[in-house]
């Protein structure tokens, strides 16, 4: 639905599928999409006691992982369930990290402080997000088209103050049932029809990451 659309996708990508599903990694490399460092497994939080140079020792397993079976070391991290440690957004930076997904707590990237140099957080979804608007609030998938419409509307009109970044999270398990696939094509195709898409960047994470970090000093927040 993504070719079919012309729309560019962001992979949290856990490594251990990387290393597992050799057909899955094809499809991402061809597509160009921009991959996310996703822990090892979905089962493995960084929020679970542990060491701090063991959740170091996971975090470039991960990457490591990543960058030999995609080619591409990746920049960009958002922990499964978007869960952290208190020292996690150090570690990232210290491993190399740019960016990470797992505040979603504006509509605008900043910039967060570490205990060596700042990382910027890019906006995440936990409202619009199928997994828990279709599983863990039961909406349908009419309902979840409905709630992307919607914003796409509001925020284009607020964007007219600011940039804002409108972000939605897919899985392919729960929109790619049939009637959830069919409205949310609906939904997504009105965003790139409407009248006043050469206001809209449709774009990935790791393009709105680099974006920000070559803007100058003060023009973000943090910086």
């Amino acid at each position: 639905m993504l070719d079919e659309l012309k729309l560019p996708a962001s992979v949290l990508l856990n490594s251990e599928v990387a290393r597992l599903y050799p057909d899955i990694v094809a499809k991402i490399k061809a597509r160009g999409d921009d991959v996310l460092g996703h822990g090892r497994t979905n089962s493995e939080t960084l929020g679970m006691p542990q060491w701090e140079i063991d959740e170091a020792r996971m975090i470039a397993d991960c990457t490591e992982t990543i960058e030999k079976y995609v080619g591409v070391r990746p920049t960009g991290w958002m922990g499964a369930g978007a869960v952290e440690s208190k020292v996690t957004p150090d570690l990232l930076k210290e491993a190399g990290y740019t960016h990470l997904l797992d505040w979603p707590v504006d509509d605008q990237p900043f910039w967060m402080r570490t205990r060596t140099k700042p990382i910027l957080t890019v906006p995440y979804p936990l409202e619009l997000n199928d997994a828990g608007a279709l599983i863990a609030r039961d909406h349908t998938g009419r309902e979840f088209a409905d709630m992307l419409v919607d914003q796409f509307e509001e925020m284009l009109e607020q964007s007219e103050e600011q940039p804002l970044v409108f972000c939605a999270s897919l899985h392919g398990f729960i929109v790619g049932q049939p009637f959830r696939l069919r409205p949310l094509r609906k939904a997504l195709k009105h965003c790139i029809e409407h009248k006043q898409k050469d206001k809209v960047w449709f774009t990935r994470a790791g393009e709105i990451a680099d974006y920000c970090i070559n803007l100058p000093d003060g023009t973000i927040l943090g910086s």
